[in-house]
């Protein structure tokens, strides 16, 4: 996460100093996210026959190579050398994704929502170390601005390595690695997965949307480096920190309470995102867009679960993170285009539509859980 977050910190103004065209400055991260969607099904596949921590090593071993890229792109002043390095940090995030899914695996079905939640919590670290570590980092070597944020990424993803060892990890009986369960189709047509799919692949790709075009906002509207990393590293905080009671909430409340109250903030992000174009607009919005998002995809995460079987569990997770991701690559690719033809406005009111599908979808699944049983 702390990796992750270094790079949505400097990325874009990175691309913007190798490009002419600046409308493409997002395309790396759109880059990212599409790799991030493309490893997911092959890295959960891999994991139910090799097992999470043959995955998760060469999930870091892949991020590695992507920071070692990134070096690259800023020592040869190379466009294409960044799309290498976010590809390769993109697949490391693919890898990396199933965290909290093996936390789920590992935890009794009282606790999963706790499980899940708390994964998400490292995010709190990330949020304070990331923006930090690149603004320390950018001054490491100056004639090469950004080779120390991707130096660092390398001792981030070593940092990994030499943990997992350490961990015990659930995995699959003989029995259920011979038996996938019940066909994908059937699975999907589960009202919870139709819902848990919508809650995470618009609750990640509208905070990806509005993210990743907020720097160059506010960079549009004069504001210093400095404003903008310290707006992302609160953005990372909202995201995070409600981590440590999100799962307690769903235990209390439910889920889909839970859920419908994550598209209510998001909705409230684009508020404030309208409101005005101070510094306090940005961070407020951003803030509410991190806590929506925590949300939805906890919620999500943890809804997703009660749809399947453990011998299932690796073509669901894989596929609802393969949606997930292609959903940000897909709105990580458009916000720059769209911020750059019409503007910060015209990037919150095309979220609208979105939010309002997920809440219109929760609250569907909250009346049909209502409603009473027909007598047999």
């Amino acid at each position: 996460m702390t990796a992750m977050t270094i790079t949505v910190t400097v990325t874009a103004l990175n691309a913007e100093a190798l490009l002419t065209d600046k409308a493409w400055a997002t395309v790396p991260l759109a880059i990212q996210a599409l790799s991030t969607m493309l490893t997911t099904i092959p890295a959960s596949a891999l994991m139910r026959a090799k097992g999470r921590r043959f995955g998760f090593t060469l999930g870091a071993l892949i991020g590695m190579t992507g920071g070692t890229f990134g070096v690259l792109s800023v020592t040869e002043s190379s466009f294409g050398l960044l799309c290498l390095a976010n590809m390769g940090i993109g697949s490391a995030a693919g890898f990396a994704a199933f965290y909290r899914f093996a936390a789920a695996d590992a935890a009794d079905e009282a606790f999963r929502a706790h499980a899940i939640s708390l994964v998400l919590t490292g995010g709190v670290v990330a949020a304070v170390c990331g923006p930090t570590l690149a603004q320390l980092s950018r001054a490491l070597f100056p004639d090469y601005i950004f080779v120390g944020c991707y130096g660092v990424m390398l001792f981030l993803y070593a940092g990994i390595i030499v943990l997992l060892p350490l961990t015990r990890i659930a995995s699959l009986s003989r029995a259920e690695r011979r038996d996938s369960g019940r066909p994908l189709a059937a699975i999907l047509r589960q009202p919870a997965i139709v819902v848990a799919l919508l809650a995470g692949m618009i609750g990640y790709g509208v905070m990806s949307f509005l993210m990743t075009a907020t720097p160059l906002a506010m960079t549009h509207h004069h504001f210093e480096f400095s404003d903008w990393r310290t707006v992302i590293q609160w953005h990372v905080l909202g995201m995070f920190l409600p981590s440590f009671a999100t799962g307690f909430v769903i235990r209390r409340v439910g889920v889909l309470n839970v859920l419908w109250t994550g598209a209510a903030l998001l909705f409230l992000a684009v508020a404030a995102d309208l409101s005005g174009l101070g510094f306090w607009h940005f961070w407020s919005g951003l803030v509410l867009l991190g806590m929506g998002w925590n949300f939805l995809y906890v919620g999500g995460s943890t809804l997703l679960t009660e749809g399947y079987q453990p011998a299932e569990r690796a073509k669901v997770q894989g596929l609802n993170d393969f949606l997930i991701f292609g959903t940000v690559a897909a709105s990580s690719f458009a916000s720059g285009m769209l911020h750059s033809a019409f503007g910060w406005t015209a990037v919150n009111y095309g979220v609208l539509p979105l939010v309002g599908l997920t809440l219109g979808a929760t609250l569907w699944l909250m009346a049909r859980r209502r409603r009473p049983a027909p007598a047999e």
